[in-house]
């Protein structure tokens, strides 16, 4: 029985099939490229020395997914194909609400009808809006999301809830990311954006690395001890472990169960610039910009309930974060 993956060649995707095939999973990939490598998965193969199949294909197309189900035996699928840029989703709501609603919906149809009703979904802190309690546990209320990516996060979950208590037969696990960084320790696979960074992270190692000339910061006027942005930074191969122990849980039936996946530190954005510096000797300069729309001042979690019931927790620092993001990006300067 294989493990679906989509988006599975992107960042988060392609270093969680890393640790999928080390744990003894066959994998199936389904991507379309639109912010992806396909080299991401020669990657994954030569750091695992093992194989998985890929479809290149769009969640949004029903004869590929039917095609994918009818070929491959399918036991679960791990979710996380979707546009993801938040300053992006703001520009373009209706492409978002598109491809991340709509996709999933016709996914989940496929899924249906194939009677595989196991599914991991990628979902995000954005849920929480602009959160009623720091730091924040699983309990803490679903607010107003502040962007349209987060909206769509929002809905789905809902979509997947109802779909859930309607039909107890499936399984459905809610991982709500904080935010990922990091590479493989390897430095041959790591986050790979097409154009100017959205992230924060790959936006610094650019700048180190000499693309791009200086990081822009958005914002230095928030509640905050230096009036940058508060965020819960995880490293990508601690979020990718999350899915193979989310996906043991999902063995053995579940129904509904959400987790925050994050390590409970928050570090602004000045933090992760001076801890760069600390962890590579560069210097990176900055300027200040004004505040981007959708952002808040503060997100970190609580990530007990994922420790309790899933045996799992981050192991990565932040300097290990830093070191792993420059010496892929040092080693990869183009990307892939």
């Amino acid at each position: 029985m294989a493990i679906l993956v989509t988006g599975g060649a992107g960042f988060i995707g392609s270093h969680t099939c890393v640790q999928l095939l080390n744990a003894g999973y066959e994998v199936i990939v389904l991507d379309n490229l639109s912010n992806a490598s396909e080299k991401s998965l020669d990657r994954v193969r030569e750091l695992t020395g093992k194989n998985l199949k890929f479809y290149k294909g769009d969640i949004l197309d029903r004869d590929i997914l039917n095609k994918v189900f009818e070929t491959e035996d399918i036991s679960s699928v791990i979710h996380f194909a979707g546009l993801k840029s938040v300053g992006e989703s703001v520009k373009k709501p209706l492409e978002y609400y598109d491809n991340n609603i709509t996709g999933t919906l016709t996914l989940v149809d496929v899924m249906r009808q194939h009677n595989v009703k196991n599914i991991i979904f990628s979902s995000s802190a954005t849920v929480y809006g602009d959160p009623a309690e720091i730091p924040i546990t699983e309990k803490c209320p679903k607010g107003q999301c502040t962007n349209p990516y987060g909206w769509t996060k929002s809905m789905l979950e809902q979509i997947l809830t109802d779909i859930q208590h309607a039909d107890n037969e499936w399984n459905v696990v809610l991982l709500r990311y904080f935010n990922p960084i990091g590479a493989h320790p390897s430095g041959r696979m790591g986050e790979n954006p097409n154009g100017i960074p959205n992230n924060l992270m790959p936006y610094i190692t650019q700048v180190a690395v000499g693309k791009l000339k200086e990081l822009s910061i958005f914002g230095d006027d928030y509640d905050t001890t230096d009036g940058t942005g508060v965020r819960d930074y995880i490293h990508v191969m601690d979020l990718a472990d999350g899915h193979v122990k989310a996906l043991s849980k999902l063995a053995k039936g579940t129904g509904l169960s959400i987790y925050n996946l994050g390590t409970g530190t928050g570090y602004s954005v000045l933090d992760i610039v001076h801890n760069f510096e600390r962890a590579t000797g560069i210097k990176i300069p900055y300027k200040v910009a004004p505040r981007r729309a959708g952002d808040i001042a503060v997100c970190y979690s609580n990530a007990d309930k994922a420790k309790k019931e899933l045996g799992w927790e981050a192991n990565y620092g932040i300097l290990e974060m830093c070191r792993d993001s420059w010496n892929w990006q040092k080693s990869n300067p183009e990307g892939y």
